[in-house]
């Protein structure tokens, strides 16, 4: 067994010596179990790597993108045996999956938190039973001391910063509805937290869309009723300004000239929407860096040193994007 394995009583001491990355960029697959409770086993050799993942979900086609690396990456072909559940959205459904992975004395935990708080209890008992945890895409909120050994995802408060920064260069008088995800999820905080920093004077209405197409429409629907006098919808996810172009078109307007989008992840649908002026900008949010988060979990499992935090590099696109771009892209 490799180093982790009975170093992981000096878990908490070691977390303290890691550095912390300074870069400034991005960083939420599907899941075939088909069921939040049940986990799926790729059934590897007796030296693969042991890894528990829970998903937060498949609400997004970023998250799909998400997993699909994160499977492919943490293989059995590259040295590990890895448990899969799809929480579906419910943390419920997540503390059970980590409590499970416990009671399998797995090597390394991993886990895409649904929402920010509420973990205490679970990642106390992850820490007392010494299994080392890395978080996937987003973050937590707990009292519990050096909760995790690192963290690989986006940096959301600069998504929404950039998105703020194109808005206020090309669109200063906008008046702005901002369609938000998950409410408490790091992503749905942190990218609130930088848009709302540029442009939060411009801001007339808000409301969660979930990271979903079928609330963003719902939300939209509700919101051009509400605010009749909006010029713009900035969109924590592709998903959720896919639905409100749905919603804008059936109220007979035009997205992307009536009511201007910007958005934030770039996977294939949005950047088509952009492609085809329904989208006015978007930032992207890279879902594919499982091969990363192999690399950290081996490290981890090796006992050796690994940065606090990862930040994944994203790109932002405006309407000049080309068809071949778009084709081009692997999500």
């Amino acid at each position: 067994m490799k180093g982790i394995n009975r170093a992981r009583t000096g878990i908490a001491g070691a977390v303290a010596t890691f550095t912390v990355l300074a870069l400034a960029a991005c960083g939420g697959g599907s899941d075939t179990s088909g069921d939040g409770g049940d986990g799926e086993s790729g059934g590897g050799g007796s030296d693969a790597i042991r890894v528990g993942f829970s998903q937060l979900g498949a609400e997004s086609g970023w998250r799909t993108a998400n997993t699909e690396s994160v499977k492919e990456s943490l293989s059995e072909e590259n040295g590990f045996d890895l448990t899969f559940v799809d929480a579906q959205q419910k943390q419920e459904n997540q503390i059970k999956a980590l409590r499970d992975f416990i009671a399998q004395d797995v090597d390394v935990i991993a886990f895409s938190p649904v929402i920010e708080t509420g973990w205490d209890e679970v990642l106390q008992e992850i820490k007392d039973s010494g299994i080392p945890v890395v978080l996937v895409d987003r973050t937590v909120d707990t009292t519990v001391e050096d909760p995790y050994v690192t963290w690989i995802g986006a940096d959301f408060t600069q998504e929404g910063t950039t998105a703020g920064e194109w808005v206020a260069e090309n669109a200063p008088d906008a008046k702005i509805f901002e369609l938000q995800g998950t409410l408490g999820s790091g992503a749905q905080v942190d990218r609130e937290e930088g848009f709302g920093e540029v442009v939060g004077e411009q801001i007339i209405g808000k409301a969660s869309g979930n990271f979903t197409r079928a609330e963003g429409k719902t939300a939209v629907e509700a919101a051009l009723q509400a605010y009749p006098d909006m010029t713009m919808i900035f969109t924590h996810n592709d998903d959720m300004g896919l639905g409100a172009i749905e919603a804008i078109e059936a109220a007979g307007k035009v997205p992307g000239k009536d009511i201007q989008i910007v958005s934030v992840d770039g996977v294939r649908d949005g950047l088509q929407a952009l492609v085809d002026k329904k989208f006015n900008y978007v930032v992207e949010c890279n879902p594919v860096f499982g091969d990363q988060l192999a690399e950290l979990i081996k490290k981890v499992y090796d006992g050796e040193d690994v940065p606090k935090e990862t930040i994944v590099i994203d790109e932002a696109f405006d309407q000049t994007i080309t068809q071949e771009t778009v084709d081009a892209r692997a999500y």
